[in-house]
């Protein structure tokens, strides 16, 4: 192979990725950045994320580093032909597709198991590989809506409100990825792969946690809160003299926070003894917390807040954050150079770490099609045969690599 892992992790391991939007490329991201070759599939013509303008934008650039791209048409023969000759030699495949199209284009699992039994099929949807809504078109929002986060988001009194992450295609990608983990795991005992899937609204009303669970436990229907604990007062944002600050102090903290704040007298408030009482007089309590912080800086609360040992943090602007002294420490923004753009960019980087193992951005995401000469050759493609293929744009080749 032509691939020169740069991480032990995933050296031995070959990732086909089908996938588009945000959250199959999520799924396959998670095996690219800790060193899997990962083979990035896309059309060689007439597909929009072949745009470079559209390849250029952050979100590409942050999907997609780290993996190879192999420019090929699945709707041909040939171009089928050479998938099937990759699978052969494959780990993982990850598609997010419609969940009639892989069958339509032949390359679902049942198909590709029948060439290689040991593969590990990851399937990311909208709404799930069957079911009454197994044709619909499946995004972010539209799950957020249907998995009733939308009702728990934003002030009381204000209408639905949307995360503004794209919280299920991420999460619903994670997801993939775990459950691909899972199953490559089981492989080493069975010898065989499997079909693992997932969805959007699956991920949705598995993210919601405690909250879906008060539903299903006891047929409690959470309501929208603003910025306050659903459970827990006082826990929430507050005012301070130059901005806002969270405050989170869980039920042993409580009177702690009261000393930290310098509200002592209410420690003892009849009204505020308990939990449930304090969140039954939410109104007055978070209003006279509020007049105190109000008195003071951010810098000031924070500071004396984390010192009596309660949680209390700023609230930040994008450029605060990756300012701030902790997020510079952990390393999370990463660089790497880009020859399109001709510049460093930086990108967001793998949130965990491993005593040994390494995760690390070591490519930007590829222009269409940069590797397929380099891909063929491995799958034993002549040269005849690649500008053969090139010719009738089974597959893309960069000019300059034609033979």
């Amino acid at each position: 192979m032509t691939y020169k892992p740069f991480s032990s992790i995933f050296s031995d391991m070959v990732v086909l990725d089908l996938t588009s939007a945000r959250a199959g490329p999520t799924a396959a991201r998670q095996f690219a950045d800790w060193g899997a070759n990962v083979i990035r599939i896309e059309q060689p013509k007439n597909s929009v994320w072949a745009d470079l303008g559209r390849r250029l934008a952050p979100d590409f650039q942050n999907l997609h580093r780290n993996k190879r791209s192999l420019a090929l048409d699945l709707k041909s023969a040939e171009g089928l032909e050479v998938f099937l000759r990759m699978v052969r030699g494959a780990d993982v495949v990850i598609e997010n597709f419609r969940p009639n199209v892989k069958s339509r284009l032949r390359i679902d699992y049942p198909a590709v198991s029948t060439i290689n039994p040991r593969i590990v099929y990851g399937s990311i949807s909208g709404f799930g590989q069957d079911g009454p809504y197994v044709d619909r078109a499946g995004v972010d929002q539209i799950a957020q809506g249907l998995g009733g986060h939308m009702t728990l988001t934003g002030e009381p009194g204000r209408g639905p409100m949307r995360s503004g992450a794209a919280i299920n295609d991420v999460f619903s990608g994670i997801l993939c990825a775990n459950g691909i983990l899972a199953a490559l795991l089981e492989r080493e005992k069975s010898g065989r792969g499997q079909w693992i899937y997932t969805s959007l609204i699956e991920a949705q009303i598995f993210l919601l946690d405690f909250q879906a669970a008060r539903w299903t436990m006891s047929k409690e229907l959470p309501k929208q809160e603003g910025n306050n604990h659903a459970l827990l007062t006082p826990m929430g944002t507050f005012k301070s003299r130059n901005g806002y600050i969270n405050i989170a102090p869980t039920v042993p903290m409580w009177a702690k926070c009261c000393k930290a704040l310098g509200l002592e007298h209410l420690i003892s408030h009849p009204d505020y003894a308990t939990s449930d009482l304090r969140n039954a007089h939410r109104p007055p309590l978070l209003a006279e917390i509020e007049a105190i912080t109000q008195t003071h800086d951010s810098e000031y609360w924070i500071e004396t807040l984390n010192a009596a040992g309660v949680p209390c943090g700023p609230i930040y602007t994008l450029d605060q954050t990756f300012d701030d002294p902790q997020v510079r420490h952990l390393g999370i923004a990463q660089s790497v150079y880009s020859d399109a753009m001709g510049r460093d960019i930086t990108l967001v980087g793998q949130p965990i770490r491993m005593s040994r193992g390494i995760s690390r951005i070591t490519s930007p995401a590829p222009e269409c099609g940069e590797h397929t000469e380099e891909i063929m050759r491995d799958l034993e493609y002549s040269d005849a045969e690649i500008a053969d293929y090139c010719k009738r744009e089974i597959i893309l080749v960069p000019p300059a690599a034609v033979p």
